[in-house]
Order: C-alpha cells, then structure tokens, then sequence
C-alpha cells in the first residue's frame, strides 16, 4: 500500500502501524520546509531498516516523482494524507495551498485510476464545516462556508474524490480528522507550541477569552479508523467523521499541561483571530457504526502521553 505524507505526524503512526501487522508500506514524502524537516526525518528514522518499507522522496505535483512511486507497485489502498496544512499560513499563500492540496491530489488520482484503481483513503479535516454553535458536526452538514483557504482546499478535495468516484468508480473514504494530537504532533499545533512555552517559561498566547472548544482525538485512535476504513466494505463512496465527540475547553487543555510538565503557564489574551473555527465537536455515529470506530483515549490520558513524550524528546537533544 501507499501513504502519501508518510514522514508525517499522523502518517508516520499510521505507517508504524501498518509495518507492524507485517504489511509492506511504500511512502511519498516531499520533506518541505513548512515546519523543520529533520522534525519528519526522525519520525521515519526507525522505519528506514524495515525490510518491508520504501520510503520515496518527490511531490504530488511531480510526473517524474508520480511515475517512479507507481512504478514500485501495484497498490491494493492509498492512503492520502500529504497536504499544505494549517488554518492561519494558508491566509498567507493560498495559492499553494491549492496548488498543492487541489493540483496535487488531482494528480494523484489520475495515478490511481490508470493503474487499477485501488481505494483510496483521504484525509480531510473537521474545518470544512466551518462555524457552527452547539450542535455536533453531521456528515451531512453543509460544508460550502469555509473560514479559510486551508478548510476550503479540503472541501474541494472531497469533490475530487466524489467526481473520481461517480464517474471512474473509484472508492473513497473520505475521513474528516478532529483535532489530532499526541507524541509527534507538528511544532506549529497549539498543543505542542504551548508545551514547549510553558516548559521554557515563556509567555503564551490565546485568541479570545480561552473559552473556545475543541473535539480533540489521540493519533492512535485517527489511526485505528484509518486502518479499519482500508478495509471495510462499502458503497464505494463515504465521508467519515474520526473525533472523540468531547469537545474540551481551551483552559482546560492549557490546565491540563501544566499539571503533567509541572509548570503553570503565563497567559496573554489577544483578539480571536480571522480564520479560526470557535468549536469543533464530531459525531461520530456513522464512524461507529460503518468502521466499527472508537476512540479509546480520553483526553486527559493523550495529554498524559504527549507530555511524556516530549520530555523524552527534549531529554535525548
């Protein structure tokens, strides 16, 4: 099988996942410099002697780099989870954001369809619902509001995939992740950034007053779903929502990085920033019922565990 973004945060768990039930795992990682790229070269560190994994250096965009991918394999899934991420830096360039995000998932879909259309798993994101109030998030839910250039790409992305499959038969699954976190999350993400502030003692900010929710979900539950969605059977065509259906209050998360690093954060309040979704909250019926889905980690223990790790990391420079 194939993981695009492989040398990820989330594809890096994923692909430690599928080695370890003895699949063989081909990757296609371009390494850019959105955040420090030796940050993914240690997350595929552990993989490279595994006899069973090839890792592929190139980008989505590339023909060259596309046809030595396909060339290696005829693939059975593809799992698509490379991508220009985060709300705020797609205000800055969103022409990349769909170039890479539209062009490149595009590209790879043509691949895919000339070369016995094998499923394909895609990685979307809880921001294409945009702003919402109290009620959980439906799979069924209008998504044509997208608060940024980011969540936008991403709806665009699921009409590829539909477009694929209602005229080429292609089956997608198409996941929309919930806040993902745990050990190897991306520097950029609040999680992490706080953690490494509030251990060095510096300052963090929060946008508004600290009362926005979010439906945060451990890597290995995105990654249990991911897994069951390669293999599941169905009509050929779904959108999935992966979260934990909890949504947590932003003081409540800083709360609870300062009871497992030991340290108490110094907060500095600035205006709720343009772009930002205020609540995100899954349902995950369908996820329940289609994939079997269940996130098994609450909150607190995620937070327990990413903690650790990076303690662990920072001890180890």
């Amino acid at each position: 099988m194939l993981v695009t973004g492989g040398a990820g945060f989330i594809g890096s768990h994923l692909v430690e996942r599928l080695l370890e039930r003895g699949d063989r795992v081909f990757v296609l990682d371009s390494f850019n410099k959105f955040y420090d790229p030796s940050v993914k070269r240690h997350n595929v560190k552990a993989h490279l002697s595994h006899s069973a994994y090839k890792l592929i250096e190139g980008d989505l965009r590339c023909d060259a780099d596309l046809d030595r991918v396909f060339s290696e394999a005829k693939f059975d899934v593809v799992v698509h989870l490379a991508a220009m991420a985060g709300v705020r830096p797609s205000m800055e360039d969103p022409t990349l954001y769909m170039d890479i995000n539209l062009v490149g998932t595009q590209k790879l879909i043509d691949r895919i369809l000339a070369n016995g259309s094998p499923r394909l798993v895609f990685g979307s994101s809880s921001s294409v619902y945009g702003e919402r109030s109290g009620e959980s998030f439906s799979e069924d839910d209008r998504v044509d509001n997208p608060l940024s250039p980011y969540a936008a790409s991403k709806a665009a992305g699921e009409l590829l995939c539909y477009a694929a499959h209602h005229t080429r038969g292609l089956q997608v699954m198409s996941l929309r992740f919930f806040t993902v976190f745990g050990p190897r999350q991306r520097p950029d993400l609040a999680i992490h950034k706080f953690c490494k502030l509030i251990d060095s003692g510096k300052p963090i900010d929060v946008f508004g007053d600290g009362s926005s929710k979010r439906d945060y979900t451990y890597v290995s539950d995105i990654v249990s779903g991911i897994e069951k969605s390669m293999e599941v059977p169905f009509s050929g065509y779904e959108i999935v929502n992966l979260g934990r259906s909890e949504p947590v209050v932003l003081m409540d998360m800083i709360q609870l990085i300062e009871k497992y690093l030991g340290k108490k954060a110094q907060i500095v309040h600035k205006p709720f920033q343009t772009g930002d979704m205020p609540y995100t909250f899954a349902n995950i019926s369908k996820a329940e019922k289609l994939l079997g889905y269940k996130a098994n980690y609450s909150f607190e223990q995620g937070i327990k565990n990413f903690v650790e790790w990076f303690v662990a990391q920072k001890q180890a420079v």
